[in-house]
């Protein structure tokens, strides 16, 4: 079965990362894009997890995870190499509905990660449900060339606009015209 795709908003979520090798480095390089609020537990960090969690103000605990850990989360990565670790953190996290993804394990994932472009307020992500992110990373990196260098500066006036002008239809058709003329531009 293939996974729902949503957006979140991290803003007032806690999220704990278990592990601090080269795999959780990649997701936390994703997930302060939109949020600082992580904690990480692992027994030990590689120089580059380390370098990057502390220019963020990541807070760290080198240490092994112990059950109980999760408690007090909103969302749980588990990015180490240790399977039998990942299958008892989801297992734990049944009984308080804490959402978790177990990188590289489908089987333990409440959600995964897609591959996705930022550019400000647009983000695009693309997923193959875990089947080949190597495919999903080859789309987005297609994608990313495919939108305009100004596409931040554009969302930020649509986001002013938006402010100033009263719900309905006008205001519908306004945005319509305005983004079918951006798109003009930029897509033939």
């Amino acid at each position: 079965m293939s996974f729902f795709p949503a957006y979140f908003n991290l803003s007032h979520k806690k999220i704990l990362l278990v592990g601090g090798g080269y795999i959780a480095l990649e997701k936390l390089e994703k997930l302060v894009d939109f949020t600082k609020d992580i904690t990480v537990i692992s027994k030990e960090f590689s120089s580059n997890f380390s370098s990057f969690a502390e220019e963020h103000n990541i807070e760290m605990q080198e240490r092994l995870y112990q059950e109980g850990d999760i408690i007090g989360f909103d969302m749980v990565i588990v990015a180490t190499d240790t399977i039998t670790l990942h299958k008892a953190i989801f297992e734990e996290s049944r009984a308080s509905r804490i959402l978790v993804n177990s990188v590289d394990d489908t089987a333990y994932c409440d959600f995964i990660f897609p591959s996705y472009l930022k550019r400000g307020d647009l983000t695009i992500s693309i997923s193959t449900s875990g089947t080949s992110p190597a495919l999903a990373k080859r789309l987005r990196a297609y994608v990313e060339k495919l939108i305009p260098a100004n596409m931040e500066s554009f969302l930020q006036e649509m986001k002013s606009l938006r402010k100033t002008m009263p719900k309905g239809k006008e205001r519908m058709k306004f945005f319509e015209e305005k983004t079918d003329k951006f798109m003009a531009k930029y897509f033939k």
